[in-house]
């Protein structure tokens, strides 16, 4: 400890200095003799304990702060006269800093001597301490503790690094104690200022009570002193730039005062940007904000303030809080129409009044919420807006209340307002979904002539509305213009467009939306392919329904039974019963079984060609499979039996079809009645003619020649034919 202090020089020069230690202690008393008795430094500095395997801090960059004066102050008894009043009060308040600097310096430096030499007496330690401030003054004239990072080398050899290194971290822990006692003085300033003591005498009214309320407040000082000193430090950057302004000024009219040529006046020094050429253009995610078009936008908006109703809504109590709570409590079937005259009666509501009636009905009772909504369009004091309407819409819209928006429609047209963007966008989904295809068409193009571009869920539902409809190549069309504007059809769109073109038989339309969705995705699913099987089935292409069976396995797929059976659908449109058995064969050596949809279009091929005795076999296996017979079966056997004149056994099939007659179709229909009448069931089939025309279905010219025609001799009623 003692090598670290103090090297033999400086030992020698202070023994040599003993004559003089007592006149110098004189005046060294007077820094020490104001913190003598005080504890608060010493407390200060034994809690940051620096000497205990502590690093050396590094030096406060602002410490000129203090010091930046200090080079023209001595602690010696000479110093400079003073010229004015105003020179010697700044000159009085940094001495008075220096000597606090000093004084708490000493203090700490005093405990370090006499830790490391406790044999010393009181005036060597003063003499020690008094080389050392000697050495301290020195540095902060020449601006030495300026210096950024860690101590530096020792200025003079009397004095080891060691010492320096100590005399450089004691510095710095006074700076911060200064800093400290500082901003602790201008924090009371700020916490006293009538602007905090509003904001704490308000949370006081609100309930802020105890510890919350005086954190609240030191922190609302805080930032109060942080914004005076942000705007004192641009204030000391505008000075400094001015001083500095004016300096070159000066210099330059000095220089052309001494040049050969002078001018009159000087032009003061202007500094600007340099002229940008062409015009801003401002982008955010796709959009020219450059456009005049959004100005105009701005300008609405800021119109849209100026009208807007800021203004508290009016206290609801007595009678009209009675009415308000009628009107929460109505039923589904009740009318609000009297309650809404009462309580407009009582308030005299304004726009914000209604609005706030509307919330607190939508929170408590829905029903009521829309019949309120829609009488509330009509009053003058709501006055109604575009946003007003599409809110109710499209609540409707979500719940496929179509009367509920026709209504609502009406009267928006007959107020003058048109539908906007959110409305057109609602009624696309409203209509689409529930098959209304002329005025879906008509809200989507309503949307496109605003200028605005559907987006993938709009495309979705429009298309999804032609299939609904039937009319699949619409849809398709529809699709074309969505990738044309690069937006990506989801596989749900490619599949119900796939499904509508199977099920009409249209082979080239499945083809081209089979070649679109394998272009988009990495291959198809195995509906997909049996769609398209199916498709070309229908269309009596049978090879390529057979091609694209074999290359569906190629592609790893397992045909399924209805896949199987739709190879074997177009198989019996052009009756080739060999290749049919022969796919059959193949398809039993590979172990895929056949399944209850294959029999059954196995068993009408048979039904067709009288085969009975083959049909009633197939009939076994399916009883074997232990699954319910698909309802065609039904329709199969009583062509079948019908045309064989198998009495009990058509009347038991045609039992099972007037039970599920809604599960008919036209061709079903036509099928069964033609069997009928031509096994001679005349008043049946004329019954089953009754139920075809009640389903509103078309019957064939021929079946309508048939159904005009007498009756057959032998077609003597239900089950009373003989052979």
């Amino acid at each position: 400890m003692k090598s670290f202090l103090a090297s033999r020089q400086a030992i020698h020069r202070i023994s040599l200095l003993s004559s003089k230690t007592q006149t110098l202690s004189r005046n060294f008393s007077a820094i020490t003799s104001s913190i003598s008795h005080s504890d608060r430094h010493l407390r200060s500095y034994e809690d940051q304990n620096p000497l205990k395997n502590a690093e050396i801090p590094r030096p406060i960059s602002d410490f000129n702060r203090y010091f930046h004066f200090t080079r023209e102050s001595r602690l010696s008894e000479s110093s400079a006269a003073i010229d004015d009043s105003n020179d010697q009060e700044v000159d009085e308040d940094e001495d008075g800093t220096t000597n606090e600097f000093l004084s708490r310096f000493v203090w700490i430096m005093r405990g370090k001597v006499s830790e490391a030499y406790p044999d010393c007496d009181k005036k060597m330690v003063d003499g020690m301490l008094l080389l050392i401030v000697e050495k301290v003054v020195e540095e902060i004239e020449r601006g030495g503790f300026n210096k950024v990072g860690s101590a530096p080398p020792s200025p003079s050899s009397e004095f080891s690094d060691d010492l320096w290194a100590t005399i450089w971290e004691v510095s710095n822990t006074v700076l911060k104690d200064m800093e400290k006692e500082r901003k602790k003085e201008k924090m009371k300033q700020y916490v006293q200022s009538p602007e905090v003591m509003e904001m704490c005498r308000f949370a006081g009214e609100i309930g802020i009570r105890g510890d919350l309320l005086r954190e609240l407040r030191f922190k609302w000082a805080r930032e109060k002193m942080e914004d005076a000193e942000f705007y004192e430090s641009l204030e000391q950057q505008r000075d400094l730039d001015n001083s500095i302004r004016e300096s070159e000024t000066v210099d330059g009219v000095e220089e052309e005062e001494e040049g050969s040529f002078a001018s009159d006046e000087v032009e003061p020094r202007s500094i600007s940007l340099p002229k940008r050429k062409g015009k801003f253009k401002y982008k955010i995610y796709g959009l020219e904000l450059s456009d005049p078009k959004w100005g105009k936008v701005a300008d609405k908006i800021h119109e849209a303030e100026e009208e807007a109703d800021w203004k508290e809504p009016k206290p609801v109590t007595g009678k009209c809080k009675l009415v308000m709570e009628k009107l929460e409590s109505l039923q589904e079937g009740d009318d609000p129409s009297g309650l809404l005259s009462e309580w407009v009666e009582l308030l005299e509501p304004n726009r914000v009044d209604w609005i706030a009636l509307l919330n607190q009905l939508r929170e408590g009772n829905t029903n009521a919420y829309l019949k309120v909504a829609e009488l509330v369009l009509d009053e003058k004091s709501f006055k109604a807006s575009i946003s007003d309407y599409s809110k109710l819409i499209h609540i409707h819209a979500k719940e496929n209340h179509n009367e509920d928006v026709e209504r609502i429609l009406k009267k928006m047209s007959q107020n003058g307002i048109f539908p906007d963007i959110l409305t057109a966008t609602a009624l696309v989904h409203m209509y689409s979904k529930s098959g209304n295809l002329e005025r879906a068409t008509e809200a989507f193009e309503n949307l496109k002539s605003y200028g605005l571009r559907p987006d993938e869920k709009i495309y979705t539902s429009m298309i999804m509305g032609y299939v609904n409809a039937g009319k699949p190549k619409l849809g398709d069309r529809l699709m074309k213009d969505m990738v044309a504007k690069d937006m990506k059809p989801s596989e749900e769109v490619y599949m119900a467009l796939l499904r509508a073109f199977a099920e009409m038989g249209d082979a080239n339309g499945a083809a081209t939306i089979s070649s679109s969705m394998h272009a988009d995705l990495d291959s198809l699913p195995l509906e997909a392919w049996s769609l398209l099987v199916e498709a070309y089935g229908k269309a009596g292409q049978a090879d390529k329904a057979k091609n694209k069976f074999d290359e569906m396995r190629r592609h790893g797929h397992k045909p399924d039974d209805k896949c199987i059976a739709n190879v074997v659908q177009a198989y019996k449109g052009e009756n080739s019963l060999d290749k049919a058995l022969r796919l059959l064969l193949q398809l039993e050596k590979d172990g895929i079984e056949i399944g209850v949809i294959t029999y059954t279009v196995l068993v009408d091929w048979m039904a067709n060609l009288g085969l009975i005795e083959e049909a009633e076999q197939l009939l076994v296996k399916i009883s074997q499979l232990g699954e319910a017979p698909p309802f065609e079966l039904q329709v199969s056997l009583c062509y079948m039996y019908a045309t064989v004149r198998n009495e009990k056994k058509t009347l038991q099939a045609l039992g099972v079809l007037e039970a599920k007659k809604d599960q008919m179709g036209p061709n079903e229909f036509e099928k069964v009645i033609t069997a009928l009448k031509k096994g001679g069931f005349e008043k049946d089939a004329r019954r089953m003619y009754k139920h075809m025309e009640a389903r509103k279905f078309l019957p064939s010219e021929s079946l309508k020649m048939d159904m005009l025609g007498t009756p057959r001799a032998f077609g003597s009623g239900y089950g009373r034919m003989r052979r």
